[in-house]
């Protein structure tokens, strides 16, 4: 049997030697976004808890990427509060747990074959609810990073199958034990997201450097 081809990892890829690309036509381009668990509300006022990887911030506007038929659009396009809960590395089982459910019922054609209605996702994934300050869906309160928010603009994205959401940040929840004492600033040195490359979870690496315009400790 022949031995595995192993593919190099980041950092061996020299940023200095030239390679001859290939060109390839990939069936996603998740090429290293965040992960984020959204909670929405749904009609009967209960809570929605979606796993998503098409999320960016613009200043206090959150950019998200959502499925048009999923139960999230649904809510927010008639109940536009929503929480923005961002799981550390160490919880990728429970975003997992939460990969194949959906609060939609009958489950829409378009989602994958594996998908099955589940009414109560917070229990399904083994996370607790916790009341948020300023709109009704709640926190995921194991989630370091918390952002309750409300849907300023929704749209189609240009190929009709997502719907763009463009998320105006109310108020920002973070555990303390990533933020820099005595300031207003998340330490990127103890906080790291859950990244979803290419349908597998990952987490930081170490620090390579900083931005001119960064405000906390370089060190």
């Amino acid at each position: 049997m022949n031995a595995p081809i192993t593919a190099p990892t980041t950092a061996a890829i020299r940023s200095d030697v030239a390679a001859e690309h290939v060109t390839i036509t990939p069936s996603i381009l998740y090429f290293g976004t965040p992960v984020v668990l959204l909670s929405t509300e749904n009609e009967d006022g209960s809570a929605n808890l979606a796993p998503m990887s098409s999320a960016w911030a613009l200043g206090q506007t959150i950019v998200l990427g959502l499925g048009r038929d999923g139960q999230s659009a649904r809510n927010l396009a008639a109940r536009p509060e929503l929480v923005i809960n961002l799981p550390a590395p160490a919880q990728w089982r429970e975003v997992e747990r939460l990969a194949p459910l959906t609060g939609r019922d009958p489950v829409p054609a378009s989602k994958h074959a594996g998908c099955r209605f589940e009414p109560d996702k917070f229990g399904a994934a083994a996370l607790r609810p916790e009341p948020s300050r300023t709109v009704r869906p709640p926190r995921v309160a194991q989630c370091p990073l918390q952002l309750e928010a409300s849907a300023a603009r929704i749209g189609p994205d240009v190929s009709g199958a997502f719907v763009i959401v463009e998320a105006v940040v109310r108020m920002v929840h973070a555990d303390p034990r990533i933020v820099v004492p005595g300031t207003q600033h998340i330490d990127p040195q103890r906080w790291s997201p859950l990244i979803y490359n290419f349908r597998h979870y990952f987490g930081l690496g170490p620090q390579l450097g900083h931005s001119y315009r960064s405000e906390t400790p370089r060190d």
